[in-house]
């Protein structure tokens, strides 16, 4: 695993060990990040099961400023920390060990908003949409957010989800890669 692109492209980063984790391939980030970007004039992402951190990671080297990372294991956590000293800009991402339904109404507290979410949960836990209709009713989504979704190809994510637009759908053999915008009501 690499960074693909940016301010830190080419720099080796770590897997979690294990099989609990599923990092996203070099391939697939790469075509992710063409679909959304490639490139970002700041903002601030969230990665909600961040397992390595490579797809945070990705964004603050293409132009994200601030990179929230949340997973509960803590061999992704190590990992995700291992990963960050690679870009030596520690103080661009925030590290966070927890439940990512909880992690949702910790930032929702703190008054946070994100303009970019990753969503790639276990492939057996998948309640994304749940995640992003909670995230709209905790108010964490600026206007025109992008929501990227990593799936597998049996997920079936709804091209009709209140609030936001498909923008993109692309598969990439078992896995399957769907971007929504969000659409602030008024």
């Amino acid at each position: 695993m690499r960074v693909v692109s940016g301010d830190f492209g080419g720099r080796r980063l770590k897997a979690v060990p294990g099989v609990k984790t599923r990092p996203t391939t070099d391939k697939v980030k790469e075509s992710m990040f063409n679909m959304i970007g490639p490139y970002f004039d700041g903002g601030t992402s969230l990665d909600l099961f961040a397992g390595s951190g490579g797809l945070s990671i990705e964004a603050v080297s293409r132009g994200i400023d601030k990179a929230v990372l949340v997973d509960k294991q803590r061999q992704a956590i190590q990992t995700i920390e291992q990963n960050v000293a690679v870009t030596k800009v520690p103080a661009q991402f925030e590290i966070i060990r927890q439940d990512a339904n909880r992690a949702l109404t910790i930032f929702a507290d703190q008054a946070m908003q994100f303009d970019l979410v990753f969503l790639d949960p276990p492939y057996k836990l998948q309640k994304i949409t749940k995640e992003m209709t909670k995230m709209v009713s905790l108010n964490l989504l600026k206007n025109g957010a992008i929501i990227v979704c990593e799936t597998d190809q049996f997920a079936k994510l709804p091209e009709v989800l209140p609030g936001f637009t498909l923008w993109k759908r692309q598969d990439y053999g078992i896995t399957e890669v769907s971007i929504y915008q969000f659409e602030a009501g008024d």
